[in-house]
């Protein structure tokens, strides 16, 4: 399974990254090809291509503001493949995360 993700917080400091690590820990566990794109406080650090978003089967956008980008993810919207958590959420529980993006 491919899994690209985009975390943000408001404060753009700790959530964003623990967020990332989170997903990346949970995904290389199941052997699970992912790249998590950051927009913190140092701006979009590992940015997405437009290629990568569309060979992903699932997005994952671990955000709790606006984004820059986010046209990027329309058309996986509109397939139903775009999960929209908390970055904190996903830092308590990024098993129940990635189950979610199994089962669609």
């Amino acid at each position: 399974m491919k899994i690209v993700a985009v975390t943000a917080c408001p404060t753009g400091i700790a959530h964003t990254y623990m967020a990332q690590e989170a997903i990346e820990k949970e995904c290389q566990k199941r052997g699970y090809e992912v790249k998590v794109e950051t927009q913190g406080s140092m701006g979009i650090e590992n940015e997405l291509e437009q290629e990568e978003v569309d060979a992903a089967d699932i997005v994952i956008l671990a955000i709790g503001i606006g984004i820059d980008g986010e046209e990027r993810f329309e058309e996986k919207e509109n397939e139903g493949k775009v999960i929209n958590v908390d970055p904190g959420e996903v830092i308590k529980h990024p098993v129940e995360t990635i189950d979610q993006a199994e089962k669609i």
